[in-house]
């Protein structure tokens, strides 16, 4: 008996994890990093994360992952050169469907730099998100 609710408690188990990898990745959150002087990193690296942080929190089931992407890293030259990326290039790319769509939401990240007010950028930014994922 013990043996059957063992290998009961394993399919559960097995079956969530399935499903939970199923519904994660529909979206992708892409921010392209260049290696830049100590003063120019520091800036891209709040600004990395800022932009992890507002994706994390917002969802948290993780249907939208953020991912950090090095310009200089050669395994990252076919999407730097399908975004035409330059330093803290944001793209959100959607993976939902069959046919894969991007939005370049950059202009997002320059306004925020010129204002610093996390609340719009935020706001902005989950407002192009969840268009991209319907």
């Amino acid at each position: 008996m013990k043996k059957i609710a063992l290998l009961l408690a394993f399919i559960i188990i097995s079956a969530s994890a399935l499903f939970a990898q199923s519904t994660k990745g529909k979206a992708e959150v892409l921010y392209f990093k260049a290696n830049l002087a100590c003063c120019k990193a520091k800036a891209c690296n709040v600004l990395e994360s800022d932009i992890k942080g507002i994706v994390e929190k917002n969802y948290p089931n993780g249907n939208v992952v953020f991912k950090e992407v090095k310009l200089t890293e050669e395994s990252n030259k076919p999407l730097v050169d399908k975004y035409q990326a330059g330093s803290q290039t944001v793209i959100i790319v959607n993976k939902k469907k069959k046919k894969e769509r991007s939005i370049n939401v950059s202009d997002l990240v320059k306004n925020y730099l010129k204002t610093q007010d996390k609340a719009a950028l935020e706001t902005e930014l989950i407002a192009k998100i969840d268009r991209m994922l319907k």
